[in-house]
């Protein structure tokens, strides 16, 4: 359940969290103040941050002054999230792939969506046939940069036929976000995914990301993707 959230409180949230999203480090509550032109005093944004952190939205990782968002905040920020428009290039270049409609294809739209978004991109055909790319772009991220979350990176990568098919089944038709302890590839991550049928052929397209990921411009690769393949557009 989510708490009824003054507007003010809202906005840093969101502030908030778009700063994590882009630095992927903890953030102040003066930096919010002066990045951001905020027309409140840091100390009142500290007061927000409190009420925020006793709510259960944003938690002080270590030691330092920053705060970063939780599970709780990022599905908070998905429901008034609106996705980024995509650049005209973009659209052709993927578009550019999925209309020929093959096997071959499709890996190409993987590679191009994990080189667009900067995440990694699973895409399954009919459970078995598994091909991933953009493993790298988990990899180079902060959140991995100690040995053993890249140990547990890599132990997801050799599960991934596992869980597909564990999961095939159950992904929803439209496209979805799965945050932390709700994806079912890594709690350490979050996902966006939808399944899809063409000709009689099954089909799966997983993207996966640090929980902080940019929802707003990887739901719209995403949509766009799942339009394409649907022909909703």
């Amino acid at each position: 359940m989510f708490l009824a959230m003054e507007d003010r409180k809202k906005h840093i949230l969101n502030t908030l969290i778009k700063e994590h999203i882009k630095t992927g480090a903890p953030v102040g509550s003066g930096v919010l103040v002066e990045k951001y032109k905020l027309d409140i005093s840091p100390a009142t944004a500290r007061n927000e941050m409190a009420e925020l952190e006793n709510d259960g939205y944003i938690i002080q990782p270590h030691t330092s002054a920053g705060r970063i968002p939780t599970e709780k905040a990022y599905r908070y920020y998905l429901i008034e999230l609106k996705e980024k428009k995509l650049h005209d290039d973009e659209i052709k270049a993927l578009n550019s792939f999925l209309k020929k409609g093959t096997e071959e294809s499709f890996k190409l739209a993987a590679k191009e969506l994990a080189r667009l978004s900067g995440n990694a991109i699973i895409w399954a055909h009919d459970r078995r046939n598994l091909y991933y790319t953009g493993i790298s772009n988990l990899l180079t991220q902060p959140e991995f940069a100690r040995s053993e979350l890249i140990y547990d990176i890599s132990y997801i990568i050799d599960q991934l036929e596992e869980i597909v098919y564990r999961t095939f089944d159950r992904a929803a038709f439209e496209p979805e976000a799965l945050i932390g302890s709700l994806n079912p590839y890594s709690n350490l991550c979050s996902s966006i995914q939808f399944r899809y049928n063409i000709k009689n052929r099954a089909g799966l397209v997983v993207m996966l990301a640090p929980v902080r990921m940019d929802y707003e411009k990887s739901l719209a690769l995403m949509r766009l993707v799942h339009e394409k393949l649907t022909g909703k557009n």
